[in-house]
């Protein structure tokens, strides 16, 4: 059976390579920033911002986007305030959008509708949102490769970046910004509880092969394609979930490669 045949896998292959792409070049940045769960508690941040936008009638993905954002500069303000303890940011933000989900998902009429941003429905998005995928990774690709350089040098040192000449508090602004918006997108559609693994664990797969900052980066892109195909084609073939199977697959794979370098 020829799964492309289908307008809907078509549309899920389209929007799961695209976010293949976006997703690792965040994740890179930051793991090596040390902030890995920022995924975490920007996604819960958007079902925030998803409950409102269902409360309202209004489309939940500008919502959740703007939810994201505010809570991506509320972290960077707070890392900013407390660098000896740049965790806490994360931890107080996370709460935050755990508190307001929880309150405000008791108003929003339909369930379904917000359950299906908890784990994703890649398989069933609609043209709108396909476009929006779209458009977001050209803008966050187009920003990444324009700020290259500075994110390389912002990902390892702030103080040399300084020294570098480097405008670190508008690059990590940009990129913060960057971060929400990928977030926001890959959780409508992957699902906000497991974005956050995409954003990690291809990124330390791919620390297991590479041995350079760019290695890195095209490794984990891979990674992440192919956890993401295969994911979809046992969704398919089997009645699986397809964000929790791209999630599993990307933690076997990331074991076998634990147990291979060991071996080595």
């Amino acid at each position: 059976m020829n799964i492309f045949q289908y307008e809907f896998m078509q549309k899920a292959f389209l929007v799961g390579m695209t976010l293949s792409v976006i997703i690792p070049m965040i994740g890179l940045v930051v793991v090596l920033k040390r902030l890995s769960m920022i995924g975490d508690a920007l996604s819960h941040s958007s079902l925030s911002g998803v409950a409102m936008g269902l409360i309202f009638g209004a489309n939940p993905i500008f919502f959740a986007i703007l939810a994201s954002v505010i809570s991506a500069l509320l972290i960077e303000a707070i890392r900013r305030k407390l660098p000896k303890y740049q965790e806490v940011s994360i931890a107080v933000v996370m709460s935050l959008g755990v508190g307001l989900a929880g309150v405000l998902s008791g108003f929003v009429k339909s369930t379904t509708d917000f359950n299906s941003f908890l784990f994703g429905s890649i398989v069933s998005i609609p043209d709108f949102e396909v476009k929006l995928v779209l458009g977001v990774s050209f803008f966050v690709i187009l920003a990444f490769l324009f700020l290259y350089r500075e994110l390389f040098l912002v990902s390892f040192d702030e103080q040399q970046a300084k020294m570098a000449g480097v405008n670190v508090y508008l690059v990590n602004f940009i990129f913060t910004i960057l971060t929400a918006v990928t977030v926001s997108v890959a959780s409508r559609t992957v699902g906000a509880l497991i974005v956050s693994s995409l954003m990690v664990i291809p990124v330390i797969c791919a620390m297991q092969v590479a041995k350079s900052f760019r290695q890195t980066l095209l490794f984990s892109i891979f990674f992440a394609a192919i956890f993401m195909s295969a994911g979809l084609l046992m969704s398919f073939y089997l009645p699986l979930k397809p964000g929790g199977t791209i999630v599993l697959i990307a933690v076997l794979v990331l074991v076998m490669l634990f147990f291979i370098k060991r071996k080595s």
